[in-house]
């Protein structure tokens, strides 16, 4: 299994450790609900080096590009950021990502940590018409994500970048807590502002040390895999692996707004054709109404208890109290408001449909 390379700073901190995506990463340090509230109304810190980082250049990059992922790469410009996919030949999601452009001819693109090699080895299949130069450095960039509030003010101390100045899916590179060529973008995953910080491995551990002390004043606590997971699924940001995957088309999963069908990318035929003749399933957020947790692989049920979609993701939302979900169900079923039931050992219990974000 894979370390970051600021894995002795977690166990210093006496984080739990577990094994995802082929890492050895922090689940929790004080505790899921105290990581969770502090994203939520100050801040808190995240180590996500486990994601993958590919450097895309050459006059052939932008073709590459465009050519292999779903959304439309002439929108961006230097220091623009776009979410996207990578679609497969059979309709489905071979990865969700980040696409950054550096200058005219050099572009990052940031990919899920257990997608690496995939997303390389279709990269690179597709390179072989365009002949871009492709670099994977994943191993040699960190990744710090620090969000919430509190989160923009308490990296100002350490930066003389303005960072409000950078818009939403915008970044810059500059300097950061004495550290020089800090990618600094402001995205992030938990829907309560922020920045993610990319640095060369040798840095990391000075920036983190960094970013905790002068986050002590503003609340800043670091947070692990628990957390991100329930901060992202409050705002119904799909997962990876739960939500997307080779078989879920974007248009099923509700990411027409990155599925520009007006460029030529891999497939966009079967997606034109499956917008035009219509879904039948659609991903879909839901609220529990009774007690109980839904989780990955339960079935939906209507109200006659017939099976009509699979939960993808479930947990309990720290910030609502309440338990709430995303699935897949047929589209008759789809309409905020519409009462489902999932069942939940052998039992059919009911839940309401509703809009995301949650709240």
């Amino acid at each position: 299994m894979k370390s970051t390379a600021i894995k002795q700073k977690h166990l210093n901190l006496g984080a739990k450790m577990v094994p995802f995506a082929g890492y050895e990463m922090p689940l929790q340090y004080a505790g899921l609900l105290a990581e969770h509230h502090a994203v939520r109304k100050q801040a808190g810190m995240f180590d996500v080096s486990h994601m993958g980082e590919f450097y895309i250049s050459g006059p052939q990059a932008f073709d590459l590009i465009q050519y292999a992922t779903s959304n439309d790469v002439s929108k961006l410009s230097p220091g623009k950021i776009q979410y996207s996919c990578l679609p497969n030949d059979e309709g489905g999601i071979v990865d969700d990502l980040l696409v950054y452009q550096i200058s005219e001819e050099r572009f990052m693109l940031v990919v899920n940590a257990s997608n690496i090699e995939k997303d390389w080895a279709r990269l690179s299949t597709l390179n072989a018409d365009f002949g871009a130069h492709m670099e994977n450095r994943s191993d040699s960039i960190s990744l710090l994500a620090v969000q919430g509030p509190k989160a923009t003010e308490l990296l100002q101390t350490l930066t003389d970048v303005n960072l409000s100045d950078i818009p939403y899916y915008h970044f810059k590179m500059g300097s950061m807590a004495g550290i020089s060529d800090v990618i600094l973008s402001n995205t992030g995953y938990t829907g309560a502002g922020g920045f993610e910080l990319y640095v060369a491995n040798e840095d990391a551990e000075s920036l983190w040390d960094a970013v905790m002390q002068a986050g002590q004043p503003f609340g800043l606590l670091p947070a692990g895999l628990g957390a991100r997971d329930t901060l992202r699924m409050e705002m119904g940001f799909c997962l990876y692996g739960n939500d997307i995957d080779d078989t879920t088309s974007p248009l099923e999963a509700g990411l027409g707004w990155i599925t520009k069908l007006d460029t030529n990318f891999v497939n966009s035929a079967y997606l034109k054709e499956q917008k035009n003749q219509g879904l039948s399933r659609k991903l879909v957020g839901f609220s529990m109404l009774d007690r109980g947790i839904p989780r990955h692989g339960y079935a939906i049920l209507d109200s006659a208890g017939k099976v009509i979609g699979e939960v993808r993701s479930g947990t309990q939302s720290p910030s609502l109290e309440k338990a709430i979900g995303m699935g897949y169900v047929s589209m008759p079923n789809t309409e905020p408001g519409t009462r489902i039931f999932i069942e939940i050992r052998g039992k059919a219990i009911e839940a309401e449909v509703v809009k995301v974000p949650f709240n």
